[in-house]
C-alpha cells in the first residue's frame, strides 16, 4: 500500500473563508454516514470483553487486558487508538465522561473530563454586534468555540487510582499504529465522500487525491505528528500537555486563528481540574441504573424516561411495534421536556423533583396508548427565572465498554463534539468545538437560560455511560453510545430491549432506532420500522424517516460469562477471551 505522511499546520482553517466553512459544516453531516449494516451476532467470553468502535482500538484494549492490565488501563490504550483511526470524532483535544465499577467493593464512581468555558469566556460572546446570536454553523470553526480539554487530566486520574501497567505503555499501540499506518476504511471514506470540501484544508489533504476525491479504502494514512505527542505524554506525563509546548500550540491555534479566534489561554490549561465523584442512580422495575450526574443530562433523563415507562407493562409489548413507538416516543418527549429547561451546569436543578417515583407516575398518567400529545410541557418544581436554551448539540463522539475478569468495568463515552471538532489541528490532533453546546443567547425576555456560557463553566451534554445492576447490585450491564441528543435514547433503547424484552446486548443494540426531537419521531432509514410511518402520523405524530446513526457498545456479565455486543451501523468490535 501506499504511504502518505501527514502534513500538520496549525492553520488548518486559515485559508479558507467565513463563507466557505460554513457550507462545508452546514453540509457534513448528522453523526456518522451511513456505511451499512453488518450482520452482528452476540460475542461470548469468560475473563474479559471490550467493545469499541474500531477493531484496532478493540485489540489494543484486548492486548493490555492480556497483559494483566486493568479496565482503566485498557479504556486508555483503546482511546489512544480511537484519536488515531477515528479522529473525527474524539482525542486528547477534547473531553470525556469515565465511569468506573469496582466488583470487589461494590462501588462506582466517575471522573468528569467535560471541556470548560475558558476563564475569559462570557455569555454575549456568540451574539453578532446588534446583539443577535449567530448561527451555529458561523462559530463552531475556529478557536472561538474551543473549550479547555479534559480527556488527559481524566484518564490519567482514573490510572493514578486503578491503573495497573504503566502510563507510558498505555500509549503503544496508538504509536505504533499512527507511525507504521493504518488502513483507511469504509466508515471514514463514506464520511469523507460526504464532506468533500475537507479536501480544501491543508492538514486533511493526506485524506484525498489531487482531485479531491477521497483516498481509495485501503489506502495507509501515517500521522507522525501524533505519534511525536504520544510519545511525549507517555513518557513525560501530562503536564507538556497542560503547561509546556503542546499547552502553547493548542493556545497559540485558538488565539491566532484567522476565523473565529477565542478566548483560551495558558492559564485554563494549567488550571483545569477534572471531577470525581458517585453516578446518578434510580430504579426501573427490580433493577438499578446508574449514570453520569452533572454537567451531562443523560443521566437523569435516562431515569426519567424509564421512570415514566416503569407505569407501562412494556414486556406485554412487541418490539419496534407501534405500540411500543409511541409510548417510548410520549415518555421521551416528557423527560426532554424538563431536561431542555432545568438541566445544565448550575446549582439547584431540581433532580430528586424530577426522579420522584409520584411525579414520574403523574407524567405517566399524561400519555394516550391511541394518540400523541398535542402539548408537552415541562414540570412546574420551582418559581424560577430559568428557560429552555437554543443549544444545537451535534451528533459525534464515541464510546467504549469494558469488563476485566475480576468483574471490573468501565463505561466511558468521549468527544470533540462536531465532525472534527473545531475543524483546528495541534500537533496531531484536533482541537473540540464544545463551545457550542452552550446556548448561543444568554437570555430570553429578561430571563437567563440555564444552559448560557458562562466563564469555567461546564457545557450541558448528552453523553450517558451507565450501568445497570440487578437486585444484590451486581452489574449487569455496560453500555453507552455517541449521538448527540440522541444519545439518551439510544441508550434506553438498548435497556429496555435488554430487561423488557429478553433479547441478548447484541439483538438490543440493533434494534432499529427511532427517536424524537423538536416534537418529532426519526424512524430510521431501511429498517422494518419505517413502514409504520402512516399509523404514527394518524395518532398526531410527526413522522420523518432519516438515517440514524448510533454507536452503541456494550457489555452483559452474568453466570453464563460475558456477552458483547457492537453496533452495526458503525462498524463496532466487541472482543474478548
Amino acid at each position: 500500500m501506499k504511504k502518505i505522511i501527514i502534513i500538520f499546520a496549525l492553520g488548518l482553517v486559515l485559508s479558507a473563508c467565513q463563507n466557505s466553512l460554513k457550507e462545508f459544516l452546514e453540509n457534513a453531516w448528522r453523526g456518522e454516514k451511513f456505511s451499512g449494516f453488518d450482520d452482528y451476532k452476540v460475542v461470548s467470553a469468560k475473563n474479559y470483553m471490550i467493545s469499541t468502535s474500531e477493531k484496532l482500538a478493540s485489540e489494543a484494549g484486548v492486548e493490555i487486558l492480556a497483559k494483566g492490565g486493568s479496565v482503566v488501563d485498557a479504556a486508555i490504550a483503546a482511546q489512544m487508538v480511537l484519536n488515531v483511526v477515528e479522529p473525527q470524532s474524539s482525542g486528547i483535544g477534547g473531553g470525556l465522561f469515565l465511569l468506573y465499577y469496582d466488583a470487589k467493593n461494590k462501588k462506582s464512581v466517575y471522573f468528569n473530563g467535560r471541556e470548560k468555558a475558558p476563564k475569559k469566556a462570557f455569555s454575549e460572546m456568540f451574539l453578532d454586534q446588534n446583539g443577535v446570536a449567530r448561527d451555529f454553523y458561523d462559530v463552531v470553526g475556529g478557536g472561538l468555540s474551543v473549550g479547555t480539554p479534559g480527556a488527559l487530566k481524566a484518564l490519567k486520574a482514573a490510572h493514578e487510582k486503578y491503573g495497573k501497567l504503566p502510563w507510558k505503555n498505555l500509549f503503544a499501540p496508538a504509536i505504533k499504529i499512527a507511525r507504521e499506518g493504518f488502513i483507511l476504511d469504509k466508515k471514514i471514506h463514506v464520511i469523507l465522500e460526504q464532506t468533500p470540501y475537507l479536501s480544501r484544508f491543508d492538514s486533511m489533504k493526506i485524506y484525498f487525491d489531487a482531485n479531491g476525491k477521497p483516498r481509495k479504502i485501503g489506502t495507509k494514512i501515517q500521522n507522525l505528528k501524533l505519534a511525536q505527542t504520544f510519545e511525549i505524554i507517555a513518557g513525560k506525563g501530562i503536564k507538556p500537555f497542560y503547561e509546556g509546548k503542546i499547552a502553547n500550540d493548542i493556545v497559540q491555534a485558538v488565539q491566532n486563528s484567522k476565523i473565529n479566534p477565542g478566548y483560551l489561554a495558558l492559564e485554563d490549561l494549567k488550571n483545569y481540574r477534572i471531577k470525581q465523584g458517585n453516578l446518578l442512580c434510580g430504579s426501573y422495575r427490580i433493577y438499578k441504573i446508574c449514570s453520569m450526574p452533572l454537567p451531562s443530562s443523560g443521566g437523569v433523563t435516562i431515569l426519567e424516561i424509564l421512570g415514566i415507562l416503569e407505569n407501562f407493562d412494556l414486556a406485554k409489548l412487541q418490539p419496534s411495534s407501534r405500540e411500543a413507538i409511541h409510548l417510548i416516543s410520549e415518555a421521551t418527549r416528557l423527560a426532554y421536556a424538563d431536561r431542555n429547561k432545568y438541566v445544565a451546569d448550575v446549582p439547584n436543578v431540581p433532580i430528586a423533583q424530577m426522579l420522584d417515583k409520584k411525579y414520574l407516575k403523574s407524567r405517566a398518567a399524561l400519555i394516550d396508548m391511541n394518540k400523541a400529545m398535542t402539548e408537552v410541557k415541562a414540570g412546574d418544581f420551582t418559581k424560577t427565572d430559568i428557560l429552555l436554551n437554543s443549544t444545537m448539540e451535534k451528533p459525534s463522539t464515541t464510546h467504549v465498554s469494558i469488563i476485566d475478569k475480576s468483574g471490573n468495568a468501565v463505561s466511558m463515552t468521549s468527544s470533540i463534539e462536531y465532525l472534527f471538532g473545531s475543524v483546528l489541528m495541534v500537533d496531531g490532533f484536533m482541537l473540540n468545538n464544545q463551545l457550542t453546546d452552550f446556548s448561543l443567547i444568554p437570555e430570553i425576555d429578561g430571563k437567563k437560560i440555564a444552559n448560557r456560557v458562562e466563564p469555567e463553566k461546564q457545557p450541558r451534554s448528552s453523553m450517558s455511560p451507565t450501568f445497570v445492576f440487578d437486585q444484590k447490585n451486581n452489574l449487569i450491564m455496560t453500555i453507552g453510545s455517541p449521538g448527540g441528543p440522541r444519545i439518551i435514547q439510544y441508550v434506553v433503547k438498548t435497556i429496555i430491549g435488554n430487561l423488557d424484552w429478553n433479547l441478548d446486548i447484541q439483538q438490543a443494540i440493533s434494534l432499529p432506532n427511532h427517536v424524537v426531537l423538536n416534537d418529532k419521531i426519526e424512524l430510521e432509514n431501511r429498517t422494518k420500522i419505517t413502514k409504520l410511518k402512516s399509523n404514527l402520523e394518524k395518532m398526531g405524530h410527526k413522522v420523518a424517516i432519516t438515517d440514524i446513526t448510533s454507536g452503541l457498545h456494550g457489555i452483559t456479565i452474568s453466570n453464563d460469562g460475558l456477552k458483547g455486543g457492537a453496533d452495526p451501523r458503525r462498524h463496532g468490535v466487541a472482543t474478548g477471551k
